[in-house]
């Protein structure tokens, strides 16, 4: 009924394009950002700020245009570890806050697994 390319890169553009929405929007939530980040005492993190901005949006791309699809991907996990450990520790919360984030680590598992089958079917 569809063919594979076509799947593969409609999926790679839903995957790809988050992470461009995501990076554009975080531009925008630039000081909100800087403030969480400073909190959870990250290092340089005006720096580690914008070069994770700067990763989502260039990966996002990369993955929806290609022809680096496996190292976008790839670039994009690393991106989601750091990241969930950084705003989603939900091993300092309780209630519906803890609950929220193990969401938020449940999602981020979930990408991983799908940016792994992209880089499995060489797409």
């Amino acid at each position: 009924m569809f063919d594979i390319s076509t799947l593969a890169f409609v999926g790679r553009l839903l995957l790809g394009g988050a992470f461009v929405f995501a990076g554009l929007r975080n531009i925008a939530n630039a000081t909100f950002l800087a403030g969480m980040m400073t909190t959870r005492g990250v290092p340089q993190a005006r720096l580690v700020r914008w070069g994770g901005i700067v990763l989502q949006i260039v990966a996002g791309v990369m993955l929806v245009v290609g022809p680096w699809t496996a190292f976008a991907a790839a670039a994009l996990i690393a991106f989601l570890l750091v990241a969930t450990v950084m705003f989603n520790n939900f091993w300092d919360h309780q209630g519906p806050d803890r609950a929220s984030r193990i969401n938020g680590v449940v999602s981020n598992v979930a990408l991983a697994g799908s940016f792994l089958l992209v880089i499995a079917a060489g797409q």
